[in-house]
C-alpha cells in the first residue's frame, strides 16, 4: 500500500531513499541521525561537509554509501518551543514536503521517513504523527510512491483515551462473551447488534439495489439456474458503489490507501482475489455502513467476526462513523494488527 507504518531500524530498510532527521550543520548529532551516519560510513560525513549546511525546514540529498538504499535525504527539523512558537509546525510540515519532493525529483519509488524532531528536539509525538500522516496523505493523492513511516515504539501513537478505552473494552467484553458464553452476555450482544442493524438499514437505502441476491431462488432450483443468478463480482460491485458515491476511480483507491497496481489487478485480472484488508480499505474509502461493508466483503467470500481483534476494531470505527483510514491504521498498529491497504 502507498503508506505503511512500521517498526524497524531505518538503516536496514530496502527502499530507494531514507530520510535523516539532521541539523542545520549536517553534522552527526544523536539518535536516528547518528545511527544513519554510523551505518553509512565516514564517507557520508565527508560528503555532507561540502554541502554548506541545510536551513531549518529544508532538505538536501546525498548518496547512501554503505546503506541498502540509493539516497539519504537530510532534513533539518525545528526545535519545539511550545504551541507553534516560531512557526515550528509549518517548519516541520516543510521538512516532510521537501523530503517527499526530493525523493520524487530523483526518481524514487519508495521512501522511509521517521517522526522528525520528536527526539532531542522535543516535538510532541502525537502532533508530529498527525503532521506526518496529513502531509504524506496529501502527497500520495497526487503522486505514486510507497512510503514507510518508521517508528521505534508504540508510544508514538498516543491515541485519544476514549478511543483506546472504548476499543479495549469492546475487545475485552467480546472475548469474555466468547469464552464464558453466558445467557446474559448473549442477550446484551443481540440487543446491541439489533440497535446497530436498525441504524444501518436507515442509512443504506441508496446502495441497497446494487447487491443482487441468489437467496430468492426456489429451493429446488437447478445448478444452472443458481449459476445464472450469481451475485456481481467484487470489481463490478465496487464500480457501482463508486458511481453511487459520486467518486472517481482514482479518488476511491487513493482514499483507500491502495496502490494503482492493485487497482489495475482488481479491474483487469479476473483471477485476482483482493485480500480482506484491501476490501475493507475500499469499504472505508466509500464510507459504507456496517451492513454494506459486510456485503462487499461477501463478494470475495470474507466476513467480519467478533472473534477477531482486527474485525472488532474495524466494526468500531464504522459504527462510530469514523472513516479516517490513517487513524484506523494507527489504532490497528497500536493493537498489533495489520493496517488497511496491505495487499
Amino acid at each position: 500500500m502507498p503508506l505503511q507504518i512500521i517498526r524497524q531500524d531505518i538503516t536496514k530498510i530496502e527502499c530507494d531513499a531514507i530520510v535523516n532527521p539532521s541539523n542545520c550543520d549536517l553534522e552527526p548529532g544523536g539518535g536516528v541521525d547518528l545511527t544513519i551516519h554510523k551505518a553509512a560510513g565516514k564517507e557520508l560525513h565527508e560528503y555532507c561537509q561540502g554541502l554548506g549546511g541545510c536551513k531549518t525546514g529544508d532538505a538536501v540529498i546525498t548518496p547512501a554509501f554503505k546503506l541498502p538504499c540509493k539516497y539519504i535525504i537530510h532534513t533539518a527539523g525545528p526545535v519545539w518551543n511550545g504551541e507553534n512558537r516560531a512557526g515550528s509546525v509549518a517548519l516541520l510540515e516543510s521538512c516532510y514536503k521537501k523530503s517527499l519532493m526530493l525523493a520524487l525529483e530523483n526518481g524514487c519509488q519508495s521512501l522511509a521517513l521517521p517522526l522528525i524532531s520528536t527526539g532531542l528536539y522535543g516535538f510532541p509525538k502525537d502532533k508530529a504523527l498527525k503532521i506526518a500522516t496529513d502531509i504524506i496523505q496529501s502527497f500520495l493523492f497526487e503522486n505514486e510512491m510507497l512510503v514507510y513511516l518508521v517508528v521505534y515504539d508504540k508510544t508514538s501513537f498516543t491515541l485519544t483515551e476514549k478511543i483506546f478505552a472504548d476499543i479495549k473494552q469492546l475487545i475485552d467484553d467480546t472475548y469474555v462473551s466468547k469464552h464464558q458464553n453466558t445467557i446474559r452476555s448473549n442477550v446484551q450482544t443481540r440487543k446491541r447488534l439489533s440497535r446497530d442493524d436498525r441504524k444501518e438499514r436507515k442509512h443504506s437505502v441508496s446502495s441497497e439495489h446494487i447487491y443482487a441476491s441468489t437467496y430468492d431462488l426456489s429451493p429446488t432450483a437447478s445448478l444452472e439456474e443458481m449459476l445464472s443468478s450469481m451475485d456481481d463480482t467484487f470489481a463490478v460491485t465496487l464500480l457501482k458503489l463508486i458511481d453511487i458515491k459520486g467518486m472517481t476511480d482514482v479518488e476511491c483507491y487513493k482514499k483507500a490507501n491502495v496502490s494503482k497496481q492493485t487497482w489495475y489487478k482488481i479491474m483487469n485480472d479476473k483471477s485476482y482475489k483482493p485480500s480482506k484488508n484491501t476490501v475493507i480499505a475500499f469499504a472505508i474509502s466509500l464510507e459504507l455502513t456496517l451492513e454494506e461493508a459486510k456485503r462487499l466483503l461477501a463478494t470475495v467470500g470474507f466476513t467480519l467476526s467478533r472473534s477477531s481483534k482486527f474485525d472488532i476494531i474495524i466494526e468500531y470505527f464504522i459504527m462510530n462513523g469514523n472513516y479516517d483510514i490513517f487513524e484506523i491504521n494507527e489504532v490497528l498498529f497500536k493493537f498489533d494488527q495489520v493496517g488497511l491497504g496491505v495487499n
